[in-house]
């Protein structure tokens, strides 16, 4: 399959690396340009493009940047995009580590459903909610005792499918977390972030979330700091 990549960080990097040992063919992105991601390529045999060659280059183009980034990313860029794309959003929210405060969701949006209207493209919310080291390092084959399972949030049951087979390749359980606008439910501070459940323990996580967002995920009047200094 042809999947673009915008964004080469850390869940952006370890995607490019995992899904270029299975075999696909991975055109990634950032926000400095092609030549700044030389090694990368040379690495994982990915192909390193601008971010609109990125959009326009797979069956799946995957947004990995900072949320508060979002905004930033070129005009229109999946217009013209066909519609059978399935973009995967794999941001949170970090107001006070690194985002700053961003009014919508402050005000209630869900964090996912925002990304969504940015970019002016349905998306489907997945790889959020696990370290960046366990997603490189902890996939195992199907039935193995202890797999992670990952929770998969949109809208589109195609395209949702889609990514559930991609979580399933890359050696986790995808579990269906309904539409996107119950993708709340795997945001930082619910039960099922960044916890490497199994497939019984994400479906309890999920259920036991609470829709309020906690005060530590709220932005502050000196947000953002840093994450190892929040504001």
């Amino acid at each position: 399959m042809r999947i673009g990549i915008i964004g080469a960080g850390q869940i952006g990097g370890t995607l490019t690396r995992r899904l270029r040992a299975l075999g696909h063919e991975v055109f990634v992105a950032n926000s400095r340009g092609p030549q700044t991601l030389a090694d990368l390529a040379k690495e994982t045999g990915a192909t390193a493009v601008s971010v609109t060659e990125a959009a326009r280059s797979g069956a799946v183009v995957i947004v990995t940047i900072p949320q508060g980034k979002v905004p930033g990313l070129p005009a229109g860029l999946f217009d013209g995009v066909p519609d059978d794309v399935v973009v995967v959003d794999t941001g949170n929210y970090y107001p006070q580590q690194r985002d700053g405060r961003i009014d919508g969701i402050e005000a209630g949006a869900i964090e996912s459903r925002w990304v969504a209207q940015q970019i002016g493209r349905p998306v489907v919310k997945a790889f959020n909610n696990i370290y960046a080291r366990h997603l490189m390092e902890l996939g195992r084959p199907a039935g193995a005792a202890g797999r992670i399972a990952l929770p998969v949030a949109g809208d589109d049951p195609a395209a949702k499918a889609v990514v559930l087979r991609l979580v399933e390749e890359l050696g986790f359980d995808g579990i269906d977390a309904a539409g996107l606008d119950q993708s709340w439910r795997q945001q930082p501070g619910t039960p099922v972030y960044c916890k490497d459940f199994d497939a019984e323990g994400v479906r309890r996580a999920l259920s036991d979330a609470t829709p309020e967002r906690k005060a530590e995920w709220h932005a502050t009047a000196k947000s953002p700091g840093s994450f190892t200094a929040p504001a």
